[in-house]
């Protein structure tokens, strides 16, 4: 072993040990609630010391499977603290009896359990899953009529399609209040005019429910409609003239061709609006606030008539100050999301397979 090997190896030992000691010593002046600001930059510069030491030490086998770890440590860290930890905390947390701050007992499975047992919290199960079930429908129909519109040869279409994906930029909870004010104030003079009818379609709770999907469609239709142009243009060119020439209708082409060869691009599109209906928060919130009374659901009369599962469990933790059992209700929504969406994505897969 010569110098500048055994150099580089007592440096990147120097640097191993003093990373090791400073995120040690960070770590345990947390534990203990020692109140020093240098725990932050102790903790940052060990972590940073024991990856150059890492990377230089001259002898380790596999030494570029290292400085791979090292270049993607950065996103792993990110995922595991941002993911994978709140994840198994959440479960743990789930079954004790934590206010948010801290806990003092573990109490098993009693927080699902005194979950299902409040309608509540199952009505808003079975309004989540007729939500996602029109919206994945309604929503991939009018993106894929509207993408069929914005590849044809018609004048303006840049401008249609600027237009049609403008709703989307705009944020969920101003997106609800501006659909609030035109459902509470100017659809009701339309209304009144032209039926008689006084009321806010908000202050039933079937049509305000239904004025949630109309929403949610006017803001996501247009996101999927860019998905589907994107597929749309990928199918070659000379596929549809020998159609054409063929004499296969419009109809056709579409049924035969146009649908078949872009099925990848139909599975992407109904993952997302079922995924992104499933976590349907933020115009749910603006627009009706889960209000809405329900006369006979299980034998109880409900006041959260289109409160959806995301919003039940935000109302939970933060309003009803529950953070155990929101949390239980949030771990059972992940369960249902990630399953559903498997589901989802096998079916679709299958079929593109089979076509």
């Amino acid at each position: 072993m010569n110098a500048n090997t055994t150099g580089k190896k007592v440096m990147s030992l120097a640097l191993l040990v003093v990373g090791t000691v400073l995120m040690v010593g960070s770590l345990v002046m947390d534990f203990t609630g020692s109140g020093s600001p240098m725990r932050g930059p102790m903790l940052i510069i060990g972590a940073l010391g024991i990856l150059a030491g890492m990377y230089f030490f001259p002898t380790l086998a596999r030494h570029r499977g290292i400085i791979n770890f090292i270049f993607l440590f950065p996103l792993l860290f990110c995922f595991a603290v941002t993911v994978i930890i709140p994840l198994v905390l959440g479960i743990f947390y789930s079954m004790t009896d934590w206010n948010g701050v801290k806990m003092n007992a573990f109490i098993g499975l009693a927080n699902y359990m005194t979950m299902f047992k409040d309608p509540g919290f199952l009505w808003s199960i079975l309004l989540t899953f007729l939500f996602v079930v029109f919206n994945m429908v309604l929503v991939n129909v009018i993106g894929f009529s509207l993408a069929l519109l914005c590849t044809s040869r018609l004048k303006g279409i840049g401008f249609f399609r600027a237009a049609y994906f403008l709703p989307n930029l705009i944020g969920g909870i101003v997106l609800g209040y501006v659909w609030q004010f035109v459902f509470n104030n100017v659809l009701v003079k339309i209304t009144a005019t032209a039926f008689g009818m006084q009321n806010s379609i908000l202050a039933n709770t079937p049509t305000a429910f239904a004025a949630i999907i109309v929403v949610y469609i006017w803001q996501y239709a247009g996101y999927i409609m860019l998905i589907y142009i994107n597929g749309l243009v990928t199918i070659p060119g000379d596929v549809l003239e020998a159609a054409a020439i063929d004499g296969a209708s419009p109809t056709l082409t579409l049924f035969q061709i146009k649908i078949p060869m872009i099925m990848s691009t139909i599975t992407i599109c109904t993952f997302l609006t079922l995924t992104s209906a499933f976590k349907q928060f933020d115009v749910n919130m603006a627009l009706t606030n889960g209000s809405g009374s329900v006369a006979n659901f299980l034998g109880n009369y409900l006041t959260n008539g289109t409160q959806m599962l995301a919003l039940n469990i935000y109302n939970t933790a933060i309003s009803k100050n529950s953070y155990a059992l929101g949390q239980a209700k949030a771990v059972l929504f992940f369960i249902i999301l990630a399953c559903i969406s498997l589901i989802q994505v096998r079916i679709s897969n299958s079929k593109e397979v089979e076509l």
